[in-house]
């Protein structure tokens, strides 16, 4: 049976880490190695990843400034030994009961890269942001546009990657330009076949810790011509 690396980033999430590892660990379909990359977090999230939850994880890393969830997620890349490598985000808007079916292509040899979709399938999501909603369907067409393939949620976090082919490609982006960059990335390589599931989603408000914003956006925006175009 084929075993995953769970990569987290986590930056400021001390009111989540310990119910996303919690809900990770009793995963039990597939053995797996859960890595968790803390971004320099201020908020005690770092505490509790190094005092009370270091015997749940097997690796924790420790970035010594913030440098953003690409920087954070190409670090857990680096330090992964398992066939299949998943990114899990520590805020709970994305569940792990989810992993079967992401990970079902992988293992029946259809897929080598699977994203999760929170706009098709049946499961349940979060009613949240229009203005959201509207940007991500935006970016997502305009790399689907430029890349010459049809996702319909480029953004979302869940992604799912065979080990040899995400160790293969150079990622450059510190931010949350790692989404459109990893995209642009696996599209140009044409021995590659994606594959996209419905996930759940449990998507917060900014009061419950929500981060990215309309800044991101724009970054996204260069990333996708940048990394289409020229890179």
């Amino acid at each position: 049976m084929k075993s995953l690396s769970i990569i987290i980033p986590c930056y400021n999430e001390i009111n989540t880490i310990e119910k996303i590892i919690e809900k990770i660990i009793n995963q039990t379909t597939y053995k797996k190695e859960i890595i968790v990359v803390d971004d320099f977090s201020t908020d005690g999230s770092r505490e509790i990843l190094k005092d009370k939850l270091s015997n749940k994880i097997d690796k924790l890393i420790l970035n010594e400034k913030n440098f953003g969830k690409g920087y954070s997620v190409r670090q857990g890349i680096k330090n992964s030994t398992k066939e299949i490598i998943l990114i899990q985000d520590a805020d709970l808007e994305y569940e792990p009961s989810d992993y079967s079916k992401l990970v079902e292509p992988i293992i029946n040899g259809y897929a080598d890269v699977v994203y999760g979709s929170r706009f098709i399938g049946s499961d349940e999501k979060k009613v949240l942001y229009y203005w959201h909603s509207l940007g991500n369907y935006f970016l997502t067409s305009l790399s689907n546009m430029f890349s010459n393939i049809n996702l319909t949620d480029m953004e979302n976090c869940y992604k799912v990657f065979k080990s040899e082919i995400l160790k293969d490609i150079e990622l450059k982006e510190n931010r949350f330009g790692f989404e459109p960059e990893v995209t642009a990335k696996i599209a140009k390589r044409k021995d590659i076949n994606i594959y996209e599931v419905g996930i759940k989603y449990h998507g917060r408000t900014y009061s419950e810790g929500k981060k990215i914003g309309w800044k991101d956006g724009l970054s996204a925006l260069r990333c996708i011509i940048k990394y289409n175009f020229f890179d």
